[in-house]
């Protein structure tokens, strides 16, 4: 199983379908056993409990300690890259969710990821969307983030990797909400819930729900909504931003349309 991919039988499936439902202990214990002596399972465990961060603002020893576990255990060039690929992600996102800034880390950590992997190496849309995400959120560099997301977009279509494909559809409509074009807008927000809710990635749904809200007609606007918000309180409160913009639209005096203030973090992952 890729960091954004899929696959099926045996370990991988029950991975699948355990991070899915925002599982991640459960799926990371799944792999422990592998992952002592199995680079790979180093690797997708280090992912598991990453992602675990994006999604709970939370439980970041863990993910450091299984990233370090992956990092002496890599053997090869494609595997330091997806190593430092991780430490890039984890560094991203603790400098948005977590204590301190990490900036420098994570363009460090990308920075070498970009010059161990050629052009056309499988790992590159996952490096490109990454890259993207630092140039969005921590450097507020648009038109750098849309061209990283859309390298990973195209990538991602190449190597069929629908999941990312899920995440660059969101951010390249983000962007396009952004510059004032809705249609856009709307036609990413709109693939990108189609393909979370094909693939069953429900933890990944909510959030694509809500960002369609935002480009809804009012009425729209207030069942998808609500809908994210059952599944957010289904899945125990994740993603815990999402779940915390969800309730500043429930409370007393919030806009009739469901807008809210830039104040409330959205658009991180």
């Amino acid at each position: 199983m890729s960091e954004h991919g899929t696959a099926l039988g045996g370990t991988a499936e029950a991975v699948w379908r355990l991070r899915s439902r925002g599982c991640w202990q459960e799926a990371a214990e799944l792999l422990r056993p592998s992952a002592t002596e199995n680079p790979v399972a180093a690797l997708n465990r280090a992912e598991l409990l990453i992602e675990q961060c994006l999604f709970t603002a939370d439980h970041w020893e863990p993910a450091e300690d299984a990233l370090r576990l992956a990092e002496a255990r890599v053997d090869g060039t494609a595997q330091r890259a997806a190593a430092s690929c991780a430490r890039g992600f984890l560094a991203y996102v603790a400098s948005v969710l977590g204590p301190r800034d990490r900036l420098d880390e994570a363009q460090a950590a990308l920075g070498r990821t970009s010059a161990m992997l050629p052009p056309a190496a499988a790992g590159r849309p996952l490096l490109d969307f990454r890259r993207g995400l630092v140039a969005e959120n921590l450097l507020h560099d648009p038109g750098a983030a849309w061209i990283a997301y859309r390298r990973a977009h195209d990538g991602a279509t190449e190597h069929g990797d629908d999941l990312l494909r899920s995440y660059t559809w969101q951010h390249l409509a983000s962007l396009a909400l952004s510059a004032g074009d809705r249609e856009r807008a709307q036609e990413g927000f709109r693939a990108s819930l189609r393909l979370r809710e094909e693939l069953g990635f429900t933890v990944g749904v909510a959030p694509a729900l809500a960002a369609l809200a935002d480009v809804s007609a009012p009425a729209e606007a207030v069942r998808l909504r609500a809908e994210a918000s059952r599944l957010v309180q289904a899945l125990g409160g994740v993603p815990v931003w999402l779940a915390r913009r969800l309730r500043a639209l429930s409370a007393p005096g919030a806009p009739p349309d469901g807008r809210i203030d830039d104040q409330v973090p959205d658009g991180i992952s």
